[in-house]
């Protein structure tokens, strides 16, 4: 068992701003299945990158062990090759045996290896570099988000190889995955790095609780300060008034009083003036106890959507409907019946390439979403309801270009609801001058989320909108679409997401 001890870190991109890291210190064992876990844009794949010595940085990263980093970069040229041709280019020393006992852990035939590489659907690919990847001996291997885009039984397939395998740092943002896989938690809170054993779960209970406890904390230190201002600012006014009272007096009034009473007034004025300086003391005690309570709060501010709502209960009929693309040989969909009627949340369910978002896309033709017309050839019923507004967020950010203004006039959104609404999704008001292509894909899709959220429609259309999404805003996210109930079709292969927002599973 060795370790990796960061000591005072500190990094930011050139030209930017703000830093990434900050005086940060931690240690980890290379003997742990490490969940990595942050909002989208704290610099979880820039930290990768710095162990892998791609930036240059201050402060220290000591270790003795090499690093090796998934998903491996794949050139045009390899595209077009088995990868039993490149595997030994990618990872050196790399054995094709080792890869084929890899690959049986992984439920996979290791026919794959013999395909070209670009005929290989997203989780045979995912399988093979992983295989790869775990190929080598005593490496500390770095895996950024695995599962992205991958349907249910690839995910379950992964999910099983890594519980059996250790020495890693996971970055992901599916709760099943983490809690199946990791045994500690690192942690980029907002102002804070944190390591802790256990995983996702159990790191998730342990900060609510930190997060109650920092709350309370919080307000009864502001109830404390409050007290004493209020305290202090009462015998401010006790002392200025005894004060004005040393310098003449009716003797009528004052029968009592001679002019060796000023001393005695002036004393007790001071002793006053005294209290007053003891209280602000304390008052700054208290303070300096408050900060630092909250720095690592995670207070998520609840979204709003404001769902149109249709004269008609079924705004989708769709009855033993097929459809096959007019170059292929076999169609993509057969023979699917469902409705979805107002106030539902329907999941699309099934194996990678079994139709999902051909289906998805012949509703946004169908709705007028889109002039875009597919070279398709159908059969049975597919109907939406007349004036059906659609709001829709696709699985592919790579459309997205240019500064976040000319993003809101190309989709004619208020500006000012748009950054409120980023901003409520965590993302960081420095990001908004910034162009988009300087974005982390999580970033990126939230820019989606923000915008579909912005757009009043009778049907929220979302294909994988989780992809690359932080935890913090999943729940969220979760919490708004149980609020509001807006009627939605979606593709999410995240299980937790679905098992709790679906009211109706559609497989496919």
């Amino acid at each position: 068992m060795a370790q990796i001890n960061v000591s005072n870190l500190t990094f930011s991109y050139e030209g930017s701003f703000d830093n990434i890291f900050e005086n940060v210190s931690f240690s980890i064992d290379t003997d742990w299945k490490l969940g990595f876990i942050g909002r989208n844009g704290k610099g979880k794949t820039t930290f990768l990158n710095l162990l892998l010595g791609k930036y240059q940085y201050k402060g220290s990263v000591t270790t003795q062990t090499v690093f090796d980093y998934f998903p491996y970069h794949i050139t045009e040229a390899w595209m077009h090759l088995p990868a039993a041709e490149f595997i030994d280019e990618i990872k050196t020393q790399c054995e094709l045996w080792h890869v084929i006992c890899e690959l049986e852990q992984l439920c996979e035939s290791t026919e794959i290896l013999y395909r070209p590489f670009n005929t290989l659907s997203l989780g045979e690919r995912t399988k093979i570099l992983l295989a790869v990847l775990f190929s080598g001996e005593n490496d500390f291997l770095l895996i950024d988000e695995p599962t992205n885009h991958l349907d249910q039984k690839s995910r379950d397939n992964i999910k099983e190889y890594l519980f059996l395998k250790k020495g890693f740092i996971l970055v992901s943002h599916d709760r099943d995955l983490l809690d199946a896989c990791i045994d500690h938690v690192l942690v980029l809170n907002r102002k804070t790095v944190e390591v802790q054993s256990g995983n996702f779960s159990s790191w998730w209970e342990n900060k609510k609780r930190k997060d109650q406890f920092a709350a309370a904390e919080n307000e009864k230190h502001l109830k404390e300060i409050n007290k004493l201002k209020q305290a202090a600012a009462q015998s401010l006014r006790w002392a200025d008034k005894n004060e004005s009272t040393k310098i003449g007096f009716d003797p009528l009034k004052e029968p009592d009083r001679c002019t060796g009473t000023r001393a005695y007034i002036g004393a007790k004025t001071k002793k006053m003036q005294s209290r007053v300086k003891q209280m602000e003391k304390r008052i700054d005690r208290e303070i300096k106890e408050k900060e630092g309570l909250l720095a690592d709060l995670e207070k998520s501010i609840d979204l709003k959507i404001m769902p149109l709502v249709h004269h008609k209960k079924t705004l989708v009929h769709i009855k033993d409907y097929s459809v096959q693309y007019t170059e292929a040989q076999e169609p993509v969909l057969t023979n699917i019946t469902f409705d979805i009627e107002r106030g539902e949340r329907i999941a699309l369910h099934g194996a990678n390439g079994c139709g999902k978002s051909t289906l998805i896309k012949m509703l946004l033709q169908k709705s007028s979403f889109t002039n875009i017309y597919m070279p398709v050839i159908e059969s049975g019923i597919f109907e939406t309801s007349s004036g059906l507004v659609v709001s829709y967020i696709s699985q592919d950010t790579s459309m997205l270009k240019g500064s976040i203004l000319e993003f809101c006039i190309k989709q004619n959104l208020d500006k000012s609801l748009f950054f409120s609404i980023l901003r409520q999704l965590g993302v960081e008001r420095e990001q908004f001058s910034k162009n988009i292509d300087d974005y982390s894909e999580g970033q990126k899709k939230k820019l989606l989320i923000a915008a579909s959220l912005l757009t009043s429609a009778h049907l929220y259309v979302w294909d994988e909108p989780l992809n690359y999404i932080d935890v913090f805003s999943r729940i969220q996210i979760e919490k708004l679409i149980l609020e509001y109930q807006p009627t939605l079709l979606f593709v999410e292969h995240d299980k937790k997401f679905r098992e709790k927002i679906a009211t109706q599973i559609v497989e496919l």
